[in-house]
């Protein structure tokens, strides 16, 4: 009798969510939609009426069942709540502040060592684009964890469409910056813009994903509207949200909380439960809405995806 030996981010078919009930959930989300029946707060204050529209035809967009969870997605009200957008505030509880961010209408720039520089905005881009839904685990360097259903696009088509130079080796991304709606971009002693750069490799990796959704329906704001990075195997603070500039450069970039405090935060910043940040052990996280802790995976479980990467790296902070 052979056995398949399950992959690390696969799970037993008995623990399988029923297709059934899975599809049946989409086609509650996608009536909801249509019909603009997601009444919460937030949920309306992330919409314009012209964009009320493009979530009507484009969420929830067609699941990829390539990327499978090892755990139960998070409760929707708590990802919706609990958020680090520094933007905001420093706390957890900025999503109130966060619906003073204006994502629509949004630009977005490409540029750099590419073909040729392209400023398009965020309704332009998407319509290059074919969506897909994705579930990831997301790994936060506080030792706070969440898995979650997101909407979107690889980053590897973006790439393909800036049609990058032979002298790109990074991608370097650039957060919005309006001191007149995010108070905290004032503050001197903080780096803005929030920004932060992948390699070449990284970027063209398979997991590597833009985000313009979640839970079938548009980012709200408090989770980085309308489009962020989602790179699952890197702790959280890699992730940057509403980002306006995608840059192909030289040099490496450097990010917000390295600029900041390069002993803590590095540019790798992959996750490794063996190597702790200076202020908490990795080893161990918490999954929003429980309180028991579980064991970290190497690469958050996705080294069958990234490892090849690093390769020769060794010499590298790998993961700070």
């Amino acid at each position: 009798m052979l056995t398949r030996r399950l992959k690390g981010w696969e799970i037993p078919e008995s623990e399988a969510t029923p297709e059934a009930l899975f599809e049946g959930r989409r086609a509650w989300l996608k009536a909801a939609l249509g019909g603009m029946a997601l009444t919460s707060p937030l949920s309306i204050a992330l919409t314009s009426p012209a964009r009320a529209e493009a979530a009507a035809s484009g969420y929830p967009a067609k699941a990829n069942g390539r990327f499978a969870l090892d755990r139960p997605i998070s409760a929707e009200r708590l990802v919706e709540s609990y958020n680090n957008f520094y933007e905001f505030g420093f706390e957890k509880t900025v999503a109130g502040a966060a619906q003073a961010l204006k994502p629509d209408p949004w630009t977005i720039k490409i540029d750099g060592l590419v073909e040729r520089e392209q400023t398009l905005s965020f309704d332009d881009l998407l319509k290059k684009m074919t969506l897909e839904e994705r579930l990831y685990r997301h790994r936060c360097v506080e030792t706070w964890s969440m898995a979650v259903p997101w909407t979107g696009f690889p980053v590897k088509a973006l790439v393909d469409l800036a049609r990058p130079l032979s002298g790109a080796k990074y991608l370097r991304m650039e957060t919005f910056t309006d001191t007149s709606i995010a108070p905290e971009e004032g503050d001197p002693l903080y780096p803005w813009p929030y920004v932060e750069g992948l390699t070449m490799a990284e970027a063209n990796n398979d997991l590597a994903f833009i985000a313009t959704g979640i839970y079938g329906k548009p980012l709200p704001k408090q989770n980085g509207a309308p489009i962020r990075l989602v790179v699952p195997w890197k702790y959280g603070f890699k992730s940057a949200k509403s980002l306006v500039k995608f840059s192909f450069v030289a040099d490496r970039p450097v990010g917000f909380w390295e600029a900041l405090q390069s002993s803590e935060y590095g540019f790798w910043a992959n996750v490794n439960p063996a190597v702790p940040h200076p202020r908490w052990s990795q080893a161990r996280e918490t999954p929003l809405g429980s309180l028991i802790p579980r064991s970290t995976l190497i690469w958050n479980g996705y080294g069958e995806f990234v490892a090849d990467i690093y390769k020769g790296l060794e010499g590298e902070r790998l993961f700070a």
